[in-house]
């Protein structure tokens, strides 16, 4: 099934965020149908650095390679702002459709660029936007390929305004609708009374972010199609983190932290370290 046959069904698709192919194989293993890529996710775990802008399109476009080097699973990629103008846009797509991604995520936002649930956010002319949708479009190689508008309108136009750039990327011909920040339950259901029998809209959940937190089962009752938690891994990983080299430091020993974290042999059955040792005999003289 490709995924543009999966969204053509009522039921929600919940993609977690992944930023390597670790947290891909372990989200595919899971059972997850989907995997979502964010700039963000980049920025925290190969920069250490905030989700403003400082990731590269190489950057983006490797970290896809070596995650479908490892997994089939579907992949849903922010390509930010396409890296720059609607020319820049249509490198992108080529890019990550050749990397392998399967839906690309294009946002209106205006440059310095940053995460969607900080202030000081900027949206680029709508008319701009729009080239750069039909930009993107152009590009794709397969039709199967599938492109998300994203606005941040919300934060700097106001609610009305954001629907009307969704409406206007909705006539270029794009997939999904992507509102960010949405602030409240109310906006969620006239997003969705608008646009949800028209196109998958998708819903960004964020901890601690400006929408408000809900599950994939109540956001399927809204009539949002896809749900992603493109932050909570690597929110996740570094609470982990911390407590785990807090217990090494006063300890000097694991063994606290044992019952918490995977042995030698647990690690390497999941990333298939058997089948793999298994296959090069299948080539040795």
């Amino acid at each position: 099934m490709t995924l543009r046959q999966r969204l053509a069904e009522p039921r929600l698709l919940l993609a977690p965020g992944v930023y390597d192919a670790l947290t891909a194989l372990v989200a595919t293993q899971s059972g997850f149908e989907a995997l979502y890529l964010s700039g963000a996710s980049i920025a925290y775990s190969r920069l250490g650095r905030s989700d403003i802008g400082l990731t590269t399109y190489s950057e983006v476009c490797d970290t896809i390679a070596m995650i479908r080097e490892r997994v089939a699973t579907p992949l849903i990629v922010d390509a930010d702002t396409g890296f720059g103008n609607a020319l820049n846009t249509q490198r992108t797509v080529r890019g990550f459709e050749r990397a392998g991604a399967n839906l690309i995520q294009l946002e209106d936002q205006g440059f310095p660029k940053r995460c969607g649930h900080l202030e000081g956010k900027s949206v680029v002319a709508k008319a701009e936007m729009i080239g750069k949708l039909k930009a993107a479009l152009d590009a794709r190689a397969s039709a199967e390929t599938l492109v998300v508008a994203r606005t941040d309108a919300v934060a700097v136009e106001g609610f009305d305004a954001a629907i009307d750039r969704a409406e206007a990327y909705l006539e270029v011909g794009a997939d999904v609708l992507f509102v960010e920040a949405v602030r409240s339950e109310a906006e969620m259901r006239t997003l969705n009374t608008r646009f949800a029998g028209r196109v998958p809209l998708l819903a960004n959940m964020v901890e601690g972010g400006k929408t408000p937190l809900a599950s994939a089962t109540a956001l399927q009752a809204l009539g949002y199609r896809i749900a992603i938690f493109p932050g909570g891994t690597a929110r996740a990983v570094a609470f982990a983190l911390q407590g785990y080299y807090a217990s090494l430091k006063e300890h000097g020993t694991t063994a606290p932290w044992r019952e918490r974290m995977l042995d030698f042999d647990g690690l390497n059955k999941i990333i298939g370290t058997p089948e793999l040792l298994a296959l090069g005999k299948k080539y040795e003289a």
